[in-house]
């Protein structure tokens, strides 16, 4: 057969529109999503200019940003049909292919590319011969049989391709139907001889036909297989039945159905448990081999025997000997041991005394979950812990049913079925971080658990059957009560683990933390020895926290610069004193400044409880021309800018008595400001520091040195209770304060400080400012630059002041200082 030559049309300039996996023939439609932005840009530009644009496959289908270069050379000149653009930024096109055409050179501009082009008119057969009609009929053959066993072509395509009598149409036709990748579609599209185009598609279709029944024939293998094995599998059933029957096994268990029945039976649960299970077995005899419910009875018949149900670990109850264990793993915490012994006295005394749920709240590295270890191998109890901190969703506690997809019991029946007895110690951790969200609010899951009235028939949504955990022994800890919810709080009994003194530290240090790095840096002890004054050297320079974590920290540093010296031969043991102390460790990191706000004007320490301990809170006050403007700086709450406005309403009432003038809250503002301001900071307890540092900036009367302060002050000058003064006198002591001035009703309190920190300070009580004047201020020294020199305030009278409370005097203060 002979063709007309290859002609070609004139060049035209049109945007370029780069596909990825796809290729467009001409005379056909083709419906496709534009997400590129570079490809939204040329359809708008081609559907503004006569809506034809050139479409070119690139070769990489991965890459990204094609460049002119990443295409191939021949494409499909198409006309925009129509265009849809869609609420998330894409266009939806649909194109219809008008004729092939080769690039001839591109250009980036406007955010598209320009592509010059020309197009390739179709050859025409000059007369039909016998290999063209016989090449035409195998095409359409098959098409047709790849159409029948292809799951991606609709049968109803062959129909028009039988109305075609063009070869190249018949060619494209076929191409954009079949479902393939881009590389043998862009051949067929880059070859123009009519003959060999059809050739190639007949390849092509031949391959793809003997590959399509390859895959079918394995299909059809693999599900003959599948029922034979389900054949065989029921057959066997059978046949072990009546071999069971006939009595031919022994009296062995006929199947799994058998082995689960006799672990129902063997269990000591009560009667509703085994009803539970027996029904489940029931359902589960009943489900067809390999079916997703069968699977799920056969989980949750699995996690309910997995339960200890029948297993109690011995437990120890010798007092003397849970005490040498507690004395030798911790030292201190005396309170916290006294309420482990008195647990196992009455467990000594009364058997079946029910569980015990304890909370240990305290600031972080006190050793609140090492206690609870400590006191499962006191008590020879099993023990399993779970963190519940960043816990939201109240199935996390109590399971999901077992309906949901993937459900399994929540984390107390799953702790345990760890543990694997009926009385094991479970530390829940963290308590005080649950949240709550649209889930449930865990916190409320566990009022149950942790309920002795209640939890003898505890319900797991997933097990859906009572559990005993009343003799279980809860432990939780907390770093703040505040965070717990009150009915939560309620049902456990709270024992508080303050701060470390740095004796506590030292001690601990020297017993417990050296010990165990010099043990996990491979050092004996007389290769590395650290003196007790260097221990405490570091408690107080470079840790200052209420726990030993960093002191543990500092000291496994010790130990490596130790470890590194020894391997490289340069010593052969190291002894470690105060002077050393910067040269393995750096410079220090804490230095006491006590003396920063010794006998300065407005300027008073307070005292301050946080999370991780007691710390210090300086209070600065300034004075300045103005018009009776309060500004309160330094990252405060809305309680104690109240204290503040509190504060300066009573420092108003009693301008005369303080020698201050009456209309200073008129000529003058007042700037509080708490330094550390990327630092929130609430609460009451700074209401004296903050009268204290006003009245000292007013009068110009100086704070005496080394005073620190703690309390609540009311619009009339009464001093009100406040909490946390064990960890608040402790950072007291640490600043190098010698006096603090604490409210008259925290004086019961003091019974529960250290005695290391009683007697290092002095301790004033208080009932009204008015009486802690003369102690906080010296008015003797009063130099104010530009007010009137003060005089003297008055002293209440005794029997004006409140009941119960004795005046303290500059001379010798009438309230006895508590050491």
């Amino acid at each position: 057969m002979a063709y007309n030559k290859i002609e070609k049309t004139s060049r035209e300039t049109l945007p370029l529109l780069a596909l990825r996996g796809l290729v467009v023939f001409p005379g056909m439609r083709l419906n496709f999503d534009v997400e590129r932005d570079v490809s939204v840009a040329a359809l708008d530009a081609a559907n503004n200019n006569g809506r034809r644009v050139l479409l070119i496959t690139q070769r990489e289908f991965l890459k990204e940003n094609p460049r002119i270069s990443d295409l191939y050379d021949v494409g499909t000149i198409c006309h925009i049909t129509q265009m849809l653009k869609m609420p998330g930024g894409g266009v939806k096109v649909l194109v219809e292919g008008l004729t092939r055409a080769k690039i001839i050179s591109g250009t980036d501009t406007m955010g598209y590319y320009l592509a010059e082009c020309e197009g390739i008119t179709e050859p025409k057969p000059r007369k039909s011969s016998a290999r063209s009609e016989a090449l035409m009929r195998r095409v359409v053959d098959l098409f047709d049989t790849y159409a029948s066993i292809s799951p991606n072509v609709a049968h109803e395509l062959v129909m028009p391709l039988l109305g075609i009598t063009d070869a190249g149409s018949a060619a494209d036709y076929v191409m954009q139907h079949m479902f393939m990748k881009h590389e043998p579609k862009q051949r067929v599209l880059e070859t123009v001889p009519l003959v060999r185009r059809l050739e190639l598609v007949a390849e092509l279709l031949g391959h793809e036909v003997e590959v399509l029944a390859v895959e079918r024939e394995i299909e059809e293998n693999m599900s003959e297989r599948m029922g034979s094995n389900h054949r065989e599998q029921i057959l066997r059933e059978r046949m072990r039945s009546i071999q069971y029957e006939l009595g031919e096994l022994g009296g062995e268990p006929e199947n799994e159905f058998d082995v689960y029945r006799e672990k129902i039976a063997a269990l000591h649960a009560p009667d509703e448990v085994h009803e539970k299970l027996n029904k489940e077995l029931e359902r589960l005899q009943k489900q067809g081999f390999g079916s997703a419910e069968s699977a799920v009875l056969r989980t949750y018949l699995d996690q309910v025997l997995a339960l200890p149900w029948n297993t109690l670990s011995k437990e120890k109850r010798d007092i003397t000997a849970a005490k040498k264990v507690l004395d030798s793993e911790h030292f201190g915490l005396d309170k916290v041991k006294e309420r482990i012994i008195e647990f196992l006295a009455v467990r000594q005394m009364n058997p079946a005394a029910k569980g015990t749920i304890l909370c240990l709240l305290g600031p972080p590295g006190v050793g609140k979950t090492s206690v609870a270890m400590s006191v499962a191998h006191a008590t020879g109890r099993k023990l399993a812990r779970l963190s519940l901190g960043g816990v939201h969703d109240e199935a996390e506690i109590r399971g999901h049913r077992k309906t949901y997809v993937g459900a399994m019991p929540g984390r107390i029946m799953e702790a345990i079925t760890r543990a694997g007895t009926r009385n094991p110690i479970l530390v829940l951790d963290e308590v005080d971080k649950l949240g709550s969200d649209y889930r449930g609010d865990p916190s409320a899951a566990l009022l149950e658990a942790l309920d002795p009235e209640q939890n003898n028939a505890f319900r797991d949504h997933y097990l859906e059957v009572p559990f005993d955990l009343s003799e279980v022994m809860f432990i939780t800890t907390a770093n703040s009560s505040q965070t717990i919810p009150r009915p939560l709080l309620d049902r456990m009994e709270v024992i508080e683990l303050g701060s470390y003194t740095d004796i506590e530290k030292k001690e601990i240090a020297k017993r417990h933390l050296l010990p165990k790095q010099r043990k996990k840096h491979g050092l004996k002890a007389t290769q590395l020895k650290v003196s007790d004054t260097a221990l405490l050297e570091i408690a107080d320079g470079w840790t200052r926290e209420s726990g030993v974590r960093q002191l543990e920290r500092e000291l496994a540093t010790i130990c490596r610069k130790a470890s590194t010296a020894i391997a490289r031969g340069e010593l052969k043991s190291l002894s470690v004193t105060p002077r050393e102390l910067e040269k393995h460790l750096g410079p220090r990191k804490y230095i006491p400044d006590a003396s920063s706000i010794g006998g300065e004007v407005g300027l008073v320490r307070g005292l301050a409880w946080t999370e991780v301990g007691g710390t210090t809170l300086d209070v600065e006050v300034n004075v300045l021309p103005g018009m009776g403007a309060l500004k309160l700086t330094g990252n405060l709450g809305a309680v104690m800018k109240e204290s503040a406005e509190a504060a300066v309403s009573y420092i108003r009432s009693r301008a005369e008595k303080l020698g201050i003038d009456a209309d200073f809250h008129r000529k003058y503002d007042l700037h509080i400001h708490f330094p550390e301001g990327a630092v929130q900071k609430d609460g009451p307890s700074a209401g004296i520091t903050m009268a204290i540092a006003v009245i000292s900036a007013l009068t110009g009367a100086p704070v005496r040195p080394d005073i620190a302060m703690t309390g609540e002050i009311t619009l009339r000058g009464r001093i009100l209770r406040i909490g946390g003064l064990r960890e608040k006198t402790m950072a007291a002591m640490r600043s190098g304060a010698k006096t603090v001035i604490i409210p008259a009703d925290n004086e019961r309190d003091l019974e529960e400080i250290d005695q290391t920190v009683r007697r290092a300070l002095n301790f004033v009580t208080a009932r009204h400012i008015d009486n802690v004047l003369d102690v906080a201020l010296d008015f003797a020294n009063a130099v104010p630059p530009s007010f009137k020199l003060p005089t003297k305030p008055e002293t209440k009278p005794e029997a004006e002041l409140p009941q119960g409370f004795t005046p303290i005097s500059e001379e010798r203060p009438s309230v006895p200082l508590r050491m």
